[in-house]
């Protein structure tokens, strides 16, 4: 059995559809989860992790059921949320030993030594923690998350907030977890590290699964190549034949076209007769993020359901 299985897992907060019908395994692997905000990425994880109880259909998590078997899903797995889950006033050694004692681990001391070291944070593991870096925060975060050797680890937006070494370093960790068998399931908004460092990712919007493969073959089944125009003056489709707007926004315009070289100089003449002041033309082939615009559009956040209010409520539960 897979580490994660879902099957039409479906949640309502009163007439809001969530997370519609997803069906979904995942094994030994890093996956993302992309969508934009308000899509039921969140959702879907706190679910899986048994902080929201399923409306309809079914998951599984290391083999055991989120709704029956609750309690062995949370020993099988660890959570690390967006928001910051370390006490600053405590030392970062401090910080792990209050985990290995939730977790009931017995003479935790080597433990404790030892993902410290694997999170390069020993020289400062008794410095409090109100003195580390972001980024050390966030390794110390997966240090707590890992203490009780989880099979399955769920990060929501991992590196969200953190420089670009720093993120760097985060999924180099990642990536050494994966290595050593463990199923890590992300959230992130950063198209580019999904590219980089994930096996598959799966593209949600409106609680729906819309797109699930590897980066690569997202990206092959665009089967374009990409122009991007930056323009000044009022934005009008050219509507070319054989090339296609799939996005707009910020006076940048990208399209898909079968021959990119060929469709170059046509689109600069049809911008040039409706008047719009082309600043510059790119070709390119597709992204992450063409795949994600191309999938999902401009999306905006559902009403009546704010995130930063649900995870406050959720805060004050525990």
């Amino acid at each position: 059995m897979n580490a994660i299985e879902t099957r039409d897992l479906t949640r309502y907060y009163g007439t809001l559809r969530a997370v519609n019908r997803l069906t979904l395994s995942v094994d030994r692997e890093v996956f993302a989860l992309l969508g934009p905000n308000g899509s039921g990425k969140t959702t879907t994880v706190l679910m899986l992790t048994t902080l929201l109880r399923p409306t309809e259909g079914s998951a599984t998590v290391s083999g055991h059921d989120i709704v029956r078997d609750g309690e062995k899903v949370r020993r099988s797995l660890s959570y690390v949320p967006q928001d910051m889950a370390v006490d600053i006033k405590l030392t970062g050694r401090e910080n792990v030993l209050l985990y290995a004692r939730l977790y009931g681990i017995k003479n935790p001391k080597d433990r404790i030594d030892e993902l410290l070291a694997m999170m390069q944070l020993t020289d400062r593991a008794d410095d409090l923690v109100k003195t580390y870096s972001g980024g050390m925060r966030r390794r110390l975060e997966l240090a707590q998350a890992l203490v009780h050797e989880p099979e399955v680890l769920f990060l929501d937006e991992p590196t969200l907030g953190l420089d670009v070494a720093a993120r760097s370093t985060i999924w180099e960790h990642i990536t050494a977890l994966k290595k050593g068998g463990m199923t890590i399931f992300v959230t992130t908004h950063y198209m580019d590290e999904a590219d980089r460092f994930c096996d598959r990712v799966g593209i949600i919007s409106k609680g729906t699964l819309l797109a699930l493969d590897s980066p690569q073959t997202l990206k092959s089944r665009l089967g374009n190549d990409v122009i991007t125009a930056r323009i000044d003056g009022e934005f009008k489709d050219p509507d070319l034949e054989g090339v296609k707007l799939f996005s707009f926004s910020n006076n940048e315009a990208s399209f898909l076209t079968e021959k990119g070289r060929e469709a170059l100089p046509h689109l600069a003449d049809a911008f040039t007769k409706t008047g719009v002041i082309v600043r510059s033309l790119a070709l390119r082939e597709p992204t992450l993020d063409d795949v994600f615009l191309h999938t999902v559009g401009k999306v905006e956040e559902p009403m009546g359901f704010d995130q930063t209010k649900f995870r406050t409520m959720l805060r004050r539960r525990k």
